[in-house]
């Protein structure tokens, strides 16, 4: 069996979708029980804090299922599974797509800035060499 060596950019996305992980746990559980100290982490962006409270249950109920995707995505990234590649082009996909639309409506125009990274990690991630990396799950 031929030994793939691992490519930086998989385990810096690895590393990258484990900390997405954490934090939209952390935000989901903050929503569950509100007045704790978790509640802090609303300071970096209090705009979706009001829309995702709004939601009640459901918003935390739709953070705690970006948390498990994300650490889907880490565990598959890192095992170097096809299925966890195909679960972070979904995602980092979804999040172009966010973007793109909440500049255009200008729900929140400073979504402006993810649009070249998002860009940038999906032409990575289809790079030839880059989906050879994922073997088929077996």
């Amino acid at each position: 069996m031929e030994v793939k060596t691992r490519r930086w950019g998989i385990t810096a996305l690895t590393v990258f979708f484990l900390a997405g992980a954490a934090i939209s746990l952390t935000a989901g559980v903050s929503l569950f029980l509100p007045d704790s100290f978790r509640e802090s982490i609303w300071r970096l962006n209090p705009r979706a804090h009001e829309k995702l409270t709004s939601l009640g249950v459901w918003g935390s109920i739709l953070l705690t299922t970006v948390s498990a995707l994300c650490a889907a995505a880490a565990i598959g990234l890192w095992r170097r599974l096809r299925w966890g590649y195909w679960i972070t082009v979904c995602l980092i996909g979804i999040n172009l797509i966010a973007n793109v639309t909440n500049v255009l409506l200008g729900t929140e125009p400073r979504a402006i800035v993810g649009i070249p990274i998002a860009a940038a990690i999906l032409a990575y991630l289809m790079r030839k060499k880059v989906r050879e990396a994922f073997r088929p799950q077996t």
